[in-house]
């Protein structure tokens, strides 16, 4: 997957959906998500929209220049920290077309992956995902500086790539 082998070795930062550059959108956004029949985990239920892909919908104006952390369905579960390994669904797309990049839905078992926070993903996720709550469905509009940056991730994520993920936080150890 292109999310996990490229960004092993980007850099963790410490932070979390309240840092410093991080500014929350409105309550009303444009991310939807398809219909859902109910999942669970062991230890927090989850709501059911998290049993199917999101749809994402990106923006119409121009890129932001800061991230951009959204929650569009609030878990219920235990909070993600800086320092956290997460178990979770994703989907990212390009900003300007919408154009998909990555899906963990899609890969060939449809299950979700785990990893680090701290050093093993892009820092749009290192600073978007601690706050989080298990069961929660959050929106990280990535601007390239804290995504793939200047050189991108070819083929699929060209250079200076603002990205559009939509992330299912499944679980936390």
């Amino acid at each position: 997957m292109v999310l996990l082998a490229a960004l092993a070795g980007a850099l963790a930062a410490c932070g979390s959906s309240t840092a410093p550059g991080v500014q929350p959108v409105p309550s009303s956004g444009p991310t939807a998500s398809t219909p859902a029949t109910t999942a669970t985990t062991a230890a927090t239920p989850l709501p059911p929209a998290l049993s199917h892909k999101p749809v994402v919908v990106v923006p119409t104006e121009a890129p932001p220049t800061h991230l951009v952390v959204k929650d569009i369905i609030k878990g219920t579960g235990p909070v993600a920290t800086p320092t956290s390994t997460v178990t979770v669904q994703y989907v990212g797309v390009l900003y300007g077309s919408g154009k998909q990049f990555d899906a963990s839905w899609d890969d060939d078992s449809g299950q979700p992956t785990s990893f680090s926070l701290q050093g093993g993903v892009i820092q749009g996720w290192s600073q978007g995902i601690p706050g989080m709550r298990v069961g929660g469905r959050r929106e990280l509009i990535i601007p390239p500086d804290l995504g793939y940056g200047k050189t991108g991730s070819p083929p699929k994520i060209p250079p200076n790539a603002t990205l559009v993920f939509v992330i299912d936080l499944r679980s936390i150890s």
